[in-house]
């Protein structure tokens, strides 16, 4: 994940808690955005992070003991946790729930709610920031009914934790790449969340079918331009006439292959090809890649060749 893709809101926007920290009611404008109540309440930057302009997307951060109050926030806040076993203590209200943190736990922050939070040891945690809009247009597209999230403590649900912590590392410092890995993840918790931590429990019919060959050419000819805006989430399910939550199932059974995984395979063929054909150096292709740094670059190739650009090209040399 690369720092600081989209700064975060003004830590000034105050936002209030409502009297014993249950959900507040005072207007959504009021509230901070996630990333911004986070940096104060932890007082230190985040780890890592890559939002969008809405404020929505993933934060790394590695924080000290924490003894304050989470102020209501404009996103929902979901937190997989990375580090040592140790027991916590979150006060809603009247309401006190005990927990361990531990890996393959969730910890659920609905939008709008507050909490005092007590957590006795330094804290390595992965969270993602979920616009309530978003949910709800997931659970539209899927046909299912609206749904409030629960809070959660320390909840097991060790496929969603694994998720939110695997895309800490999956960002690449790609500007097209990271933003559709993002749109999809994002869409994809959304799913989990209202499958498994909200008051009705959902099911989601199987896939029924792919893409036509035709709508499945024009995805594909996307995917290959240049041009960042052109591979975006919401354009690609645009031009097949489909919402983002059925354009990924379907691209999927027609390819195998998620929109972002398939953009990530065809980069790296992109980047062997010049790397074997041209003279080009290692920071000009990844440049011409859309990568942020060659930094980036190597790491993204190596992770997917276990090489480096330069080793790769030595052993490939015509």
């Amino acid at each position: 994940m690369t720092a600081n893709t989209a700064p975060m809101r003004d830590a000034s926007q105050q936002g209030v808690p409502s009297p014993g920290g249950q959900p507040d009611d005072s207007s959504h404008s009021e509230r901070r955005a996630a990333g911004a109540e986070m940096a104060r309440v932890l007082r230190t930057e985040p780890f890592r992070m890559a939002l969008d302009a809405s404020g929505a997307g993933l934060a790394h951060w590695k924080h000290d003991p924490l003894h304050d109050v989470v102020e209501p926030m404009s996103h929902h806040v979901v937190m997989a946790y990375n580090g040592m076993m140790q027991r916590m203590e979150r006060r809603t209200g009247r309401s006190v729930a005990i927990g361990t943190f531990r890996p393959g736990v969730l910890i659920i922050i609905p939008e709008g709610s507050s909490s005092r939070w007590d957590i006795p040891k330094p804290v390595d945690v992965v969270q993602l920031y979920l616009p309530d809009a978003i949910l709800k247009r997931v659970a539209d597209e899927a046909r299912v009914g609206p749904a409030d999230l629960l809070e959660r403590t320390a909840h097991p649900d060790a496929i969603t934790s694994r998720l939110i912590l695997s895309a800490a590392d999956t960002l690449q410092g790609n500007g097209a790449l990271d933003t559709l890995f993002r749109h999809q993840l994002t869409d994809l918790l959304a799913t989990r969340l209202l499958a498994a931590h909200t008051g009705s429990p959902t099911s989601f019919e199987p896939t029924m079918g792919g893409l036509s060959p035709k709508v499945l050419l024009r995805a594909i000819e996307r995917l290959r331009s240049d041009s960042d805006a052109d591979v975006s989430l919401d354009a690609l399910a645009s031009d097949a006439g489909l919402s983002r939550f059925h354009f990924c199932r379907a691209f999927k059974e027609s390819t195998g292959l998620s929109p972002h995984a398939w953009l990530r395979l065809h980069r790296l063929e992109q980047a062997m090809k010049m790397l074997r054909d041209s003279d080009d150096t290692v920071v000009s292709i990844a440049a011409a890649l859309g990568y942020s740094s060659q930094t980036a670059f190597a790491a993204a190739f190596r992770k997917l060749t276990g090489e480096t650009p330069s080793d790769w090209r030595r052993r490939h040399a015509r």
